[in-house]
């Protein structure tokens, strides 16, 4: 499992309900770690390309089979999640974030509830 993906889940606080979306999701791994932090709480994972996730989907089965985890391609720009809100919402290596955060954070901000936070973290690959 990816150190670097789990500093990242450690650094979001996850509370056991949390309402977690995560912005690109790529394989799932650390869809993977909030999984296992949520009881009650429920993660939306997207990502603008479909093999990643049937990638994600894969990896986490059994979190969707047990109603905590749904992944959806869908691209940060055109994302209509209907009335989903969500406590947490972060993106990691996203380029959006890095290039353009005040741009991205606004396209996240509508699907925030009230307190909600957003994360971004960005390293070199």
């Amino acid at each position: 499992m990816s150190e670097r993906l789990r500093a990242v889940v450690e650094q979001l606080n996850l509370q056991p309900d949390d309402r977690v979306l995560e912005i690109g999701c790529g394989h799932g791994v650390a869809a993977t770690l909030v999984c296992e932090r949520l009881q009650g709480g429920r993660l939306t994972a997207i990502d603008r390309s479909s093999k990643m996730i049937e990638a994600a989907r894969r990896r986490n089965a059994a979190h969707i089979e047990a109603g905590k985890a749904e992944f959806i391609v869908m691209s940060l720009e055109d994302m209509d999640l209907g009335e989903r809100r969500f406590d947490k919402v972060f993106a990691a290596r996203v380029g959006l974030f890095h290039r353009e955060p005040q741009r991205a954070r606004s396209l996240v901000e509508e699907w925030l509830s009230p307190g909600g936070e957003v994360f971004s973290f960005y390293d070199s690959p």
